[in-house]
């Protein structure tokens, strides 16, 4: 996703379970912005077994993250010493269905609880390392997923160079990416009007700004 709106001056609260609680009451264009890479996980017998993510959280937003965090060494800050706040961040993002939404061959693939989670440190932004397993390992023709905020708060889009690798995937299977169109002059007036007219939880507006990853296999 492109950078929709300016940045707010500030992002009430510290961590991402604060932000991400006031969702619900702010439903506003982007207020933090992520950039990721993603690995999608096979398994040697060709089936897909999850993603593994990694997310770096803007500037503003990881300056507001580590406000209150202990730490040893001025400037740095160690796995161990963010591993509270990526906890944290773990339990608050399940609720929002880490923002990665998978189908196998058009039918939903659910994901399992996140495991080799943690936080990373390099000045002057926060990296969240996790990866989230399938429920149960598939083997499809098309897997389609897409990273987005239903909401829009958050804004994600892909790192530069190489965003998405397949690890372990059959030599015949083909990754093809689509980055989210710019706004057109209409949806940008209605991404300005969310603060004062949220989405409807059931809204689907906000895939319209998904960043999708198509894996085909023959």
């Amino acid at each position: 996703m492109r950078r929709i709106a300016g940045r707010i001056a500030a992002v009430a609260g510290a961590g991402l379970l604060v932000l991400l609680q006031s969702v619900n009451a702010a439903r506003a264009h982007p207020h933090v912005w992520v950039t990721f890479h993603s690995e999608l996980l096979y398994a040697a017998d060709g089936r897909m077994t999850g993603v593994r993510h990694a997310w770096t959280f803007d500037d503003m937003f990881s300056a507001y993250a580590l406000q209150g965090i202990r730490h040893a060494r001025k400037g740095a800050y160690t796995r161990q010493e963010l591993s509270g706040l990526a906890e944290t961040n773990m339990t608050s993002l399940m609720e929002y269905d880490f923002f990665t939404y998978a189908k196998a061959d058009g039918k939903t693939a659910p994901f399992a609880p996140p495991v080799d989670y943690w936080l990373e440190y390099k000045d002057p932004s926060l990296t969240l390392h996790f990866t989230l397993p399938l429920k149960t390992p598939v083997a499809a023709r098309a897997m389609a997923i897409d990273i987005y905020d239903p909401s829009i708060f958050v804004d994600f889009a892909f790192a530069k160079g190489t965003p998405v690798t397949l690890v372990g995937a059959p030599p015949a299977c083909r990754l093809a990416l689509e980055l989210p169109h710019e706004p057109t002059a209409a949806e940008q007036l209605r991404l300005s009007q969310l603060d004062a007219k949220p989405l409807d939880p059931s809204d689907t507006y906000g895939q319209t700004f998904a960043n999708k990853m198509r894996v085909t296999c023959p």
